[in-house]
């Protein structure tokens, strides 16, 4: 039986949703095609991480070593080029993170298998995954197929599967049996920095009323934060408008920014790249307006309007008040 294997990827002790979402999809993948699904978690003291993992797959290889207390890619590697060898699954599924786009190209260089990254979904065709890609900004998708090989390695774009289960299980817990590691690497751990703190928490919003580039200027921020207000919602915008040093870096949705999950999200004047749609995946309802009838916004919005920003803006601040 072929075996699909997840790399859990957690921080301050707690496992982040692109491993739900990861192996969300790895349950689709493995209950369609007769696999087996596993996780891996490396670190130090995650009896916690390891507990929550038991229903979400088949068999959980656990490192727990006070080598991999932080995350080193060499460190990482070197157990993971180990598991992989001795496991063999047929895909790899890794995070399209800042953890993993440090870790894959060097784990493909050992293990020898040919590597897909932020792939946004994956399928299996006589036995070989296939994956869906963007490319120009979003406006396309891509559908690419592997060289053959004995093992595939794809990272996953975060917010591309719900982090829901598709399947209860009740793992069975495997202590992975440590390699040689290097004593002392190249790096030094420092430690976490959250640079998204501040006055406002988005993520706990129910409705945020969200700016991007197509504000135009600074100064129609106040006409949209007033709107936010008057709805009883919180202002947030996409990394442009923080680049500018409009907005704090607080009030940012995305991959840079936050990940956040609103009943409503308002989207005013956002194109939509995937690093920002990435942040909303959880939010209940998205509405779109934008200027430009193919922005990438409209494919994951569910209610749209081709307009002005400032206009909606006004009449929606008009009829609220209204009431």
């Amino acid at each position: 039986m072929a075996k699909i294997l997840v790399i859990a990827e957690h921080r301050n002790n707690e496992l982040r949703e692109i491993t739900l979402q990861m192996l969300n999809k790895a349950s689709e993948l493995c209950r369609a095609n007769g696999h087996e699904l596993y996780a891996a978690i490396l670190g130090n003291n995650i009896e916690g991480l390891i507990s929550g993992l038991k229903e979400w797959a088949d068999k959980v290889i656990v490192y727990n070593d006070p080598r991999l207390k932080d995350f080193n890619p060499d460190n990482y590697r070197d157990v993971l080029t180990a598991l992989i060898n001795e496991q063999k699954p047929i895909v790899t599924f890794l995070g399209h993170t800042p953890w993993s786009m440090d870790l894959a190209p060097g784990l493909s260089v050992k293990t020898g298998f040919p590597l897909a990254t932020d792939c946004v979904d994956i399928t299996m065709d006589s036995g070989r995954p296939k994956v869906v890609r963007q490319v120009y900004s979003g406006k396309i998708f891509s559908r690419m197929a592997f060289r053959d090989a004995s093992g595939y390695l794809i990272t996953v774009r975060a917010g591309a599967f719900p982090a829901a289960k598709a399947f209860d299980y009740q793992a069975e817990i495997i202590q992975g049996a440590m390699p040689d590691l290097v004593t002392q690497g190249r790096r030094e751990f420092m430690g976490y920095r959250d640079t998204c703190k501040g006055e406002v928490d988005i993520t706990q919003a129910e409705l945020l009323v969200s700016i991007g580039r197509g504000i135009g200027e600074q100064d129609n921020i106040p006409q949209v934060q007033e709107l936010a207000g008057i709805m009883g919602g919180t202002l947030s915008c996409s990394r442009p408008v923080v680049d500018k040093k409009w907005l704090p870096k607080y009030h940012q949705v995305g991959t840079s920014g936050k990940s956040v999950k609103p009943k409503v999200y308002l989207a005013l004047g956002i194109s939509g790249a995937f690093q920002h749609v990435a942040g909303i995946s959880g939010a209940g309802t998205v509405i779109a307006v934008n200027k430009d009838k193919k922005a990438p916004i409209f494919r994951v919005a569910h209610y749209g309007a081709v307009a002005d920003l400032l206009n909606v803006a006004a009449a929606l601040k008009e009829k609220v008040s209204v009431k």
